[in-house]
């Protein structure tokens, strides 16, 4: 029982990695709810694989590269507790929103992410159903140069802003987040 409950959370992470379809349908319940969502377009909080496939596109738009290596897992019989690093490169904006609408965008820098995280996973009937985390979010916006503020890329995100590049790059991942949910397979 607990091999599987390792194998669901490393296929996950997996998804969100590789945007696999396939494999979304064979990890995540039909029901799956990510409490996670509401910084992310409105496709994210779509039930289901269709709203995991879309947290992946939103993620893989801003950063290349995108891995999730597991540091441990521990389990029960209807929850997995995962320890991990979130690690890629800031190669697209990094989009967040409020209320489904244009937050924050942060300009494309190039540099490395490496934060650790801890999420979990709620399961029933070998899938997960559900998901939240504790993200060390302050970590990797020091890393993008925005906690605290690096004036260079302030700078560029006031210009994102002005010149309606951020409102663009808003638009942009809310469409591939959208067109990745519907790349769900049908529940099977």
């Amino acid at each position: 029982m607990a091999t599987r409950l390792a194998e669901l959370a490393h296929g996950l992470f997996r998804v969100l990695e590789t945007g696999d379809p396939a494999l979304a349908a064979d990890v995540v319940a039909a029901d799956f709810r990510n409490r996670e969502a509401a910084v992310s377009p409105s496709a994210c909080s779509v039930p289901g694989p269709a709203g995991v496939l879309a947290s992946s596109a939103w993620m893989r738009f801003a950063f290349s590269d995108l891995r999730f290596p597991i540091l441990a897992v521990a389990a029960n019989d209807d929850q997995v507790w995962v320890r991990l690093r979130m690690q890629g490169r800031h190669t697209g904006p990094f989009v967040r929103f409020r209320d489904g609408a244009l937050d924050q965008a942060v300009p494309p820098t190039g540099r490395e992410i490496d934060f650790e995280q801890i999420h979990v996973l709620a399961v029933r009937d070998g899938k997960v159903t559900a998901h939240e985390a504790v993200r060390d979010d302050i970590t990797m916006l020091g890393q993008l140069g925005v906690f605290p503020p690096a004036p260079a890329t302030a700078v560029r995100m006031l210009g994102w802003k002005a010149t309606g590049r951020a409102a663009r790059a808003a638009v942009t991942v809310t469409t591939q987040a959208a067109e990745a949910a519907a790349r769900a397979l049908p529940a099977r």
